[in-house]
């Protein structure tokens, strides 16, 4: 969809809808364009404040007719709740509710009212929460359905208010952000025998290609060349080759930079431990991890941040081939550490162990690694929050706060080193599961080997990949999480590189 700025008012643009905010309080509908609506309908929205129709409430949204009165065809009311309280999240979620509205009316262009003087937000920041909740509220993914019927398409989208220029730079912003997690959507959404490990590895190409990002692919000699081998015991059940992603962003000086790694399983049987076949479909999605910090480096690409970032992704599927590593099998990382696999089921931990261990190599600082890799962590903090476990307190405060800025929530949970007991090996210098206790910390004790030294973040986003449901700016499916957060510390980071010299 393109989405343009005008400097005009909101009440005078020729679209089929008008998507105006609205917020929670006295002044509802006497200030602002709500106000400005109200008098063009002859105060016809007070006869909703009244009966509790229109309350300015963050869920709420209100479709109008215009009949004439101005010339857009419809007007949808979006509520953001008391501007007191109001977040810009707010505003992305309200967009996307509208915008969905917009287009299951009739589809056709939408303008957008820009307020927000009373929240305290730039006009910039508007334009890009606002750009942002379009594109992720009208996501979806029918690439595979046979229609049967023209679905409805918002065309175009513009933003009406004062400051053009500030809003365009907005826009920019937030359709990069948004397009980056609608990217890692599609991936992540697609069935497994379509995206195998090596059309994960086409794609994370094309798009490099298209973001002017650096992309090596390296292939199972590669990676066997480098002493990793606990990614190739994960592959070694699979009739599918495995490949390691590793895309750069040069942004800024010598250093070598971020490092962002996610787990790529493609499929995710669980192998020889096979997991029980209800729900198995979903593990399509185990690849979440690897398409998010691919996905973010078209971001980071597109808004020049001046920083050095590099995405490694390790992805294969997770089979129990006559290959396959089996209960009690030793494999060693990258990094000479010798493993003793207790469950194969846990093998996001393996292919980590070796996407650590290279980052490591690179010399990347700090690291995040990003996966669906516990159940545990899903339980804990259900579909709501990801989880952060990390060496680096203050790293982990870091990771919170961008989550925060791009409207997605995240929970530090406790790394004490008694949790190091459950993964200790008679056999091995650690095995890879410590039992059901802490699953999701011991998990992250396990990666916290293979980091090292380096500052480091572990993301387990099991329960946050995906939406049983849609609302706001997630759509059923694949969420999209933490593309948006990994983009918005990347700038942090470069803001406060900047700032230091």
């Amino acid at each position: 969809m393109d989405i343009a700025t005008s400097g005009g008012a909101p009440l005078e643009a020729e679209v089929d809808h008008l998507i105006i905010f609205t917020t929670k309080g006295d002044d509802l509908i006497s200030s602002g364009t709500a106000g400005a609506l109200n008098d063009a309908l002859d105060g016809g929205l007070a006869p909703l404040v009244e009966s509790g129709e229109l309350e300015g409430g963050k869920s709420e949204t209100v479709l109008l007719h215009s009949f004439g009165r101005i010339p857009a065809g419809r007007v949808v009311l979006a509520g953001i709740g008391k501007p007191e309280q109001a977040e810009l999240d707010d505003v992305r979620n309200a967009a996307a509710r509208a915008a969905r509205k917009a287009r299951e009316i009739g589809g056709g262009t939408v303008g957008v009212a820009v307020d927000g003087e009373g929240c305290g937000w730039t006009r910039e920041e508007l334009g890009s929460a606002i750009a942002e909740g379009l594109e992720l509220g009208l996501y979806r993914f029918d690439r595979h359905r046979t229609p049967t019927k023209t679905p409805n398409t918002l065309e175009a989208a513009t933003l009406f208010g004062g400051e053009p220029g500030a809003i365009g730079r907005g826009v920019s912003r937030g359709r990069a952000l948004a397009g980056a997690a609608n990217f890692a959507r599609d991936l992540a959404n697609e069935p497994s025998n379509v995206l195998t490990p090596t059309e994960l590895a086409a794609r994370a190409e094309a798009w490099a290609g298209e973001h002017d990002v650096e992309i090596e692919i390296l292939d199972e000699a590669a990676a066997r060349e480098l002493g990793m081998g606990s990614f190739l015991g994960v592959a070694a059940g699979s009739h599918q080759p495995a490949r390691f992603l590793i895309l750069r962003h040069r942004g800024g000086g010598e250093e070598a930079g971020l490092g962002y790694c996610g787990k790529g399983i493609t499929f995710d049987t669980g192998g020889i431990s096979i997991k029980p076949a209800a729900n198995m479909e979903a593990m399509k999605q185990d690849m979440s991890g690897a398409a998010a910090v691919v996905a973010s480096m078209g971001a980071i690409a597109d808004l020049g941040l001046p920083i050095n970032v590099t995405a490694l992704a390790p992805c294969t599927e997770n089979m129990p081939g006559g290959a396959a590593i089996k209960p009690g099998d030793l494999l060693t990382a990258m990094n000479g550490t010798t493993i003793e696999v207790i469950n194969t089921d846990a093998e996001g931990r393996l292919v980590l162990a070796d996407a650590l261990s290279y980052a490591n190599h690179l010399g990347l600082s700090p690291l995040i690694d990003v996966a669906t890799l516990t159940g545990a962590c899903a339980v804990a903090l259900g579909d709501v929050a990801t989880g952060v476990m990390a060496n680096d307190d203050e790293l982990a405060r870091e990771v919170i706060d961008a989550g925060k800025a791009a409207g997605e929530k995240f929970w530090q949970l406790p790394m004490f080193s008694e949790y190091e007991e459950q993964i200790r090996s008679q056999v091995a210098d650690i095995k890879n599961t410590g039992g059901r206790l802490a699953g999701a910390i011991t998990a992250a004790k396990f990666l916290a080997r293979f980091a090292g030294e380096t500052p480091w973040a572990h993301l387990d986003m099991a329960g946050t990949d995906d939406a049983n449901k849609t609302r706001g700016v997630f759509v059923k499916g694949a969420t999209g999480i933490p593309v948006r957060s990994l983009v918005r510390f990347a700038e942090a980071r470069a803001a406060a590189e900047g700032n230091d010299s």
